[in-house]
């Protein structure tokens, strides 16, 4: 097999070492190979790009296993054609496992332009990928410390979350900190309700007439304090999301247009898929990175499965919520879709379904910076009229009702 790359270097990353595999071709000669293992220090990482740019090497590459990839691609960055690739597609043969034939078999394929490198994004996308994660991770322990707390009072036999429907709003925490400070009576803790909630206050008097103890109250004031610093935390990152959001406002606000698609959700969007949609090339293939896609199992010509593919797990996860949200939007394409598909395929298969569309919808958008539309909830039924009005006459007919149709007038 002919070499397309005359100096490249495998790399091998650990997390305490990077063993590292530069092969040079010279025309007419056997490619020489030099083998060079370094600790993972900064130190020794600048030194491995310093040793590499004095022996002219091109492309490097690795694989994205872990994260102990990411400091040394960090260091790299701009010096070099890196290649990260997939670590199940680049698998050695079996037999003879050790890091040296791991880091020549990775530059042998770099060598060989065998390696498809994975989509790794620039640098504000990532800090902005970090952010939104992170956030994430900080509401779902909030949503966990919460529920915590509802049950603490159910095992102080104090039903507040069976009457109030938001236990942690304005009227819910005031009653929590006065059932902490202990003084207040059920009937006066009722009476701390606020809006609609007034409706409830005999209910809440009977549910707030618990057998709260002294050991009940240290624990709320920790989980009380835990949530306070949580709320804090989530604003605090939402305003650095915003600040890092700010050169790719335009796009962000094309992709709010997107039913159930909300500011968080539009930009998870920009930080996991960037805004430049051609290294994508199609739609197809962001869905199917993403995996939002079917899965593709056929042997013997017979399709044995059809199960959604492993991809970006923060991206689908945030784009099945936007799913979910939209099938609440009145009058839009995406919710009578959702609900046909609900009927054949399950709601699970339906919500992946939208969440599948919005992704398309997002690529052209970010690809050609139009702005959504909108096709009603009367698309699918206009593409075949004459179909949807014989079901519907059919249907009629079959309750012993007598069916004329005939065009309305204009």
């Amino acid at each position: 097999m002919e070499a397309i790359i005359k100096r490249c270097c495998g790399l091998d990353v650990h997390q305490a070492t990077v063993v590292a595999c530069l092969i040079s071709s010279v025309a007419g000669k056997k490619p020489s190979k030099v083998i060079k293992t370094f600790s993972t220090m900064t130190r020794d990482l600048i030194a491995l790009r310093d040793w590499l740019l004095a022996q002219g090497c091109t492309h490097v590459g690795m694989e994205s296993t872990g994260i102990y990839w990411i400091p040394v691609y960090s260091i790299l960055e701009g010096h070099f054609q890196l290649i990260v690739g997939n670590a199940q597609h680049i698998k050695n043969v079996p037999g003879r496992k050790t890091d040296v034939k791991d880091a020549e078999w990775i530059a042998d394929l770099v060598r060989h332009g065998l390696i498809k490198p994975s989509f790794v994004p620039d640098k504000p996308f990532r800090e902005l990928r970090d952010l939104l994660r992170y956030r994430r991770k900080l509401v779902e322990g909030r949503a966990a410390e919460r529920n915590r707390l509802i049950k603490l009072l159910e095992q102080a036999n104090v039903k507040l979350s069976g009457v109030a429907t938001n236990v942690f709003g304005m009227s819910g925490m005031l009653m929590i900190k006065a059932i902490v400070e202990g003084k207040a009576t059920p009937e006066q803790m009722a009476q701390l309700a606020k809006g609609k909630l007034r409706s409830k206050i005999v209910e809440l008097e009977l549910a707030l007439d618990g057998r709260v103890e002294e050991h009940h109250r240290f624990i709320l004031i920790i989980q009380i304090q835990r949530l306070e610093r949580l709320d804090c935390d989530i604003e605090t990152l939402e305003q650095r999301i915003k600040e890092k959001l700010t050169p790719y406002q335009k796009q962000h606000e094309l992709l709010m247009q997107i039913p159930g698609v909300d500011w968080i959700v539009g930009a998870v969007i920009i930080a996991e898929l960037g805004t430049d949609m051609s290294v994508f090339g199609t739609a197809e293939r962001a869905a199917s990175w993403a995996g939002l896609c079917p899965g593709n199992h056929e042997s013997a010509g017979k399709r044995l499965s059809g199960k959604k593919r492993k991809g970006n797990l923060f991206l689908t996860i945030n784009l099945v919520e936007a799913a979910t949200a939209a099938t609440r939007a009145k009058g839009t394409y995406l919710k009578d879709k959702f609900y046909r598909l609900k009927a054949r395929r399950g709601y699970k298969r339906a919500a992946v379904a939208i969440a599948h569309k919005i992704l398309v919808s997002a690529f052209h958008m970010l690809s050609t910076g139009t702005p959504y539309h909108e096709l009603g909830d009367t698309y699918l039924d206009k593409m075949d009229k004459n179909r949807v009005a014989a079901n519907l006459v059919r249907r009629l007919q079959r309750l012993g009702y007598e069916v004329v149709v005939k065009p309305k007038a204009a």
